[in-house]
């Protein structure tokens, strides 16, 4: 039977020897990520500037593509529809417009004319720079309470040079995920949000994977360097790595080309979240258990937290 292999099943390369040419590259993304959060910054949605929310339900299954061509002349800038719950159901999004409250009620009225007829109305809200705010910390909130919890965890399944790493190796890929919005200029809304966290998840499930041959390797060849025993894990699960950050990849593009503009930003984010991701599971965390003196535990023999089987 044909099975489809992307790497050998064994490999040799000598991954570690790379470690300070990726770290730098690393550091100057990260630096550079950090420059465009700030300028030109990011392209924030409507859940993050504010502006109108309408909810309506149709006579049938809403047609988004006209609803859209109906609203495109109305000069009211940044207007998105996505179906809510139900066919029939959909949510419109619409900037917060200059002015003051009457400003947002013509909006509601212009869109109401375009849609005519057929219409249920079930809500509208006018979303307002208090509430954006509020959206943002809790967004930020969100993110850093996910990376101390993995930091906790790996902290207490491993030690803590192996916590440090993963987290910094976290902290790498949302930084690079966050500037890669801000030089493309997508939009940046609460979808994006829960793509970081995904992101967050998918990260550290790689490094663990890593992180827990190399604790084996630890046990099983004392005799070797600590930077043989990171390249013997790193290679002993590359097959695994590759594959399945290729069919997840498969699976994300085919969204992004064929699941339109809705969720185009979220499927953005994992794909970038999904290439990090792998990259810093090999160069960063994986290295970074030199810089933090895990080497010299295990010449010395003094760490018996790593000998222990994992529970």
């Amino acid at each position: 039977m044909f099975q489809l292999k992307l790497v050998p099943e064994k490999t040799n390369i000598q991954f570690i020897n790379w470690r300070k040419p990726a770290m730098v590259g690393s550091a100057i993304l990260v630096v550079l990520s950090l420059i465009l959060a700030a300028t030109p910054g990011l392209n924030f949605g409507i859940d993050f500037r504010g502006g109108i929310l309408i909810e309506v339900q149709t006579s049938g299954p809403a047609n988004l593509s006209d609803m859209r061509s109906n609203m495109g002349g109305l000069g009211l800038g940044e207007v998105s529809l996505q179906e809510f719950g139900a066919a029939d159901t959909v949510l419109i999004r619409i900037e917060k417009q200059p002015g003051d409250a009457s400003a947002q009620q013509a909006a509601v009225s212009k869109v109401r004319a375009a849609l005519g007829e057929g219409v249920d109305y079930r809500r509208t809200e006018f979303v307002g720079p208090k509430v954006s705010g509020e959206l943002i910390e809790a967004g930020a909130i969100a993110i850093l309470l996910a990376v101390v919890l993995m930091l906790i965890y790996i902290w207490f399944r491993f030690e803590w040079h192996f916590g440090v790493g993963a987290v910094v190796a976290l902290v790498h890929d949302v930084a690079l995920s966050i500037g890669m919005f801000a030089a493309t200029q997508m939009e940046f809304n609460l979808s994006t949000i829960a793509a970081l966290l995904t992101i967050v998840g998918y990260s550290i499930n790689d490094t663990v994977v890593v992180y827990d041959r190399v604790r084996e390797n630890l046990r099983k060849y004392k005799a070797k360097s600590l930077p043989d025993v990171l390249n013997l894990a790193i290679n002993d699960t590359l097959s695994r790595t590759t594959m399945t950050s290729v069919t997840t990849l498969l699976a994300l593009v085919v969204l992004f080309v064929f699941g339109g503009a809705v969720i185009q930003g979220f499927v953005f984010a994992m794909i970038w979240g999904v290439i990090v991701g792998t990259y810093s599971s090999i160069f960063i965390a994986a290295p970074l258990l030199i810089i933090l003196g895990l080497g010299d535990r295990h010449r010395s023999g003094g760490d018996q937290s790593v000998a222990k089987p994992a529970p």
